[in-house]
């Protein structure tokens, strides 16, 4: 067997093997000096992990080298799977788990939790924040405000160490997406820990985590004052989308089209991956815009490596599903959710969201290929490796809003790797990630038409067979609120001017034939699994809990004239991308309203769900926090048992050996942590909290000291154990 080949295996599996292990504590080295690392079977990981959590462990075992290339660590280990406390990766690994080997904090002391510190971004301007820290040695490393400042604070206490803001730029002025930075990137280059941001006027900066400096020779000089001399790279201009423009701190026309940046890059095997957020686009009234291109980099150097063509071009996978030649000038397909890799394969997974406009494509006719899909790109040179499409010519906005996760499971006694994607259609896609095959049949199932004029939906969308969906989909009677009869009957009153059907249901224009003032569609874009709903995975299970929430949309498609010339005002924009005003544009929001406060559709309103990926099963469900007072102290609930509503909202969760973790609030809207039996999702502690949960959390051992950190609007905040 070639041991210089990075995917060679050894088919050894005696459970013996694993005292073997149990005495290799440190990495060895083979002959050529190339550092070997090595792989439990998955039915050893759970003893294994709670002996020996410092190495690296999946399906069989495997030999996984490293120091090939440059030396490259931290994030960018081997296998991307969480151990000894590290957090590195906003999403906890490359992975995209969110999943820790920290046992510290435990059920048995969880409600002893209390506040070690605060930090508080508000006097850099920090609101609707939706950032996460990592750490690295010392530090946790975060974005905070409109201007995506990085802020590296103090582990143990919270104090800042060190602040970096981009200068202001018309790019940066004119970003739709200012305060949506998740956080940043990193890797250990050559023995320096190295910070990746993506700014919202989309430049890629490299830093010393321990000071902020910017790193010397990495990219080239950005012409524009106060920018560093090194460091940087421009990534709209020759080194990265290519396009060509007299300004620099002006970028692109907006004529042409407008990208930024939403999850921070991912660094996979000495290679930065950026991808990218587009301009929302139920404000979009033009059918122009820029694609969401991937790019990636040298880790060391800043050189740009590859670009991956979202859009793709004549002779290329895909471009059949472009009709009407819409793949020369429309654009988005951006990626704004985390980015998940499997180093051992070399691909880099990315979700990507619709094409322009959200709500109406009748100027884009086809399937759309990349659109509302998952891509697994080689790490080294960009090139697809295999695609999966969840949603053909996306209307719905069912843009992919959350990390692929990744998976080493046994399926009918045979060892697969695989990947879960949560969408917004409340579906769980389990795929091979080596192939992109589904491991469970999917079935391509008829839908419904659109009644729009000039627009054409695909006949058929994908249906995985297992895992069953998690939550609502389509609405029908049997949907609305069971309290009692007389709020059924006034929920089917208030839906008697909306048109309800099935999973897919297309959006309706004004004065349409039904004579409805919009279709209801669910799950929305508010609905199912969304972006602060964070999965969680544990790799000792196969187990994934994936939160969601019941939602619906009711939005009026306009004529494009009307709303390009201000007619809707509150989704004007002062400076609209592209220059041709589309038929039909997405219009205001029509809602039906509440039933004396209450949701019209029954409960629970948001829930996790524990989802065996070794079978596909659903496990058990539970609602995400507390059902809401005013629900409880309904007259149609008097006498009755609580209904286990939740409280509405998603949740950011993680995973340990003992306990699930999430964020959510009691029947008074007050804001809390639980801690989760695994097993049976019965609750076993809980603790109130200074202040929401905006986006995620992680946590954190530091000096000896677990930690648990959760992101707010205005900062963050950590938990940890009292002093002994």
């Amino acid at each position: 067997m070639n041991l210089t080949h990075r995917k060679a295996i050894l088919l050894w599996r005696d459970p013996r093997v694993l005292g073997i292990l149990r005495s290799l504590h440190k990495p060895f080295l083979d002959g050529s000096g190339a550092t070997l690392r090595f792989r439990v079977s998955s039915g050893l990981r759970g003893l294994y992990m709670r002996n020996r959590r410092s190495l690296w462990l999946t399906l069989g075992i495997s030999v996984v080298l490293g120091g090939c290339g440059g030396s490259f660590g931290g994030a960018d280990r081997a296998d991307g799977v969480t151990v000894d406390g590290d957090w590195s990766v906003i999403t906890g690994n490359l992975m995209g788990q969110r999943y820790s080997d920290l046992t510290q904090i435990n059920p048995s002391n969880f409600a002893d939790l209390e506040v070690a510190w605060e930090y508080d971004a508000t006097h850099l301007g920090s609101v609707n924040a939706r950032s996460i820290p990592i750490y690295v040695d010392g530090l946790l490393v975060n974005v905070h405000s409109q201007y995506r400042t990085v802020v590296a604070t103090d582990a143990a206490t919270g104090e800042e160490v060190w602040t970096y803001t981009e200068p202001e730029t018309f790019r940066w002025e004119y970003s739709m997406r200012k305060n949506h930075g998740k956080g940043v990137a990193y890797a250990n280059v050559d023995g320096q820990d190295v910070i990746y941001l993506i700014s919202p006027a989309f430049f890629l900066h490299a830093l010393n985590a321990q000071t902020g400096e910017h790193i010397e020779g990495f990219g080239q000089q950005v012409d524009i004052p106060g920018f560093p001399s090194t460091g940087v790279v421009d990534l709209l201009g020759e080194n990265g989308l290519g396009y060509e423009y007299e300004n620099a701190a002006d970028g692109i026309s907006l004529e042409q089209g407008y990208i930024t940046s939403s999850s921070p890059a991912i660094v996979v095997n000495g290679v930065v991956v950026v991808g990218n957020s587009a301009e929302q686009g139920y404000n979009q009234t033009r059918r122009e815009n820029i694609p969401g291109d991937i790019l990636g980099y040298d880790a060391r150097t800043g050189e740009h490596l590859w670009k991956f063509d979202v859009l793709p071009s004549p002779g290329e996978v895909g471009h059949e599903t472009w009709e009407n030649d819409a793949w020369e000038w429309t654009g988005d397909i951006s990626s704004w959710a985390p980015l998940s890799a499997d180093a051992d394969l070399g691909l880099v997974y990315v979700p990507t969201n619709g094409a322009t406009q959200d709500y109406y494509g009748g100027f884009r006719p086809g399937d759309n290929l990349f659109s509302t899909s998952l891509i697994a790109l080689d790490v080294e040179t960009g090139e697809r490796a295999w695609h999966f499409q969840f949603v053909k010519h996306d209307i719905w906005n069912y843009d992919t809003p959350q990390v692929p996760v990744l998976a080493d499971v046994t399926i009918d006694g045979v060892a697969t790797p695989i990947l879960a994607q949560a969408t917004k259609q409340a579906f769980l896609y389990v795929l091979n990630r080596e192939t992109g095959e589904p491991v469970w049949p999917v079935e391509y199932r008829e839908v419904p038409k659109s009644m729009i004029p000039g627009e054409h939906l695909a006949e058929t969308q994908p249906f995985p067979t297992r895992p069953a969906a998690y939550d609502m989909q389509g609405m029908t009677e049997d949907d609305l609120v069971d309290f009692s009869p007389e709020l059924r009957q006034r929920a089917i009153e208030a839906l008697e001017d909306f048109q309800i059907g099935p999973l897919f249901l297309p959006p309706l224009q004004r004065d349409n034939p039904l004579g409805k003032r919009a279709a209801f569609w669910c799950p929305a874009d508010v609905g199912g699994t969304n972006i602060d709903g964070t999965p969680a995975y544990d790799p000792d299970t196969g187990i994934i809990y994936v939160p969601s929430q019941k939602g619906c949309s009711a939005r009026i498609i306009i004529p494009g004239p009307e709303k390009d010339e201000g007619g809707v005002a509150e989704d004007l924009t002062d400076q609209p991308t592209g220059t041709t005003i589309t038929d039909w544009v997405p219009g205001p929001a029509a809602s039906p309203g509440r039933i004396d406060g209450l949701p019209l559709w029954k409960a629970p309103y948001s829930k996790i769900t524990a989802i065996d990926l070794n079978t596909g099963d659903h496990l058990w469900w539970m609602p995400i926090g507390d059902t809401p007072r005013n629900v409880l102290n309904h007259p149609a609930l008097d006498g009755k048992d609580d209904p286990r509503t939740g409280s509405g909202r998603q949740a950011a969760m993680f995973a340990t050996p003992d306990m699930l973790v999430y964020a959510s609030h009691d029947s008074d809207r007050n804001p809390h942590i639980f801690a989760v039996d695994k097993a049976s999702g019965e609750e076993l502690a809980r603790v109130e909290i200074p202040s929401d949960n905006r986006y995620q959390m992680m946590t954190y051992m530091h000096e000896g000291k677990q930690y648990i950190v959760i992101s707010t609007n205005g900062g963050n905040f950590a938990m940890t154990l009292p002093s002994s």
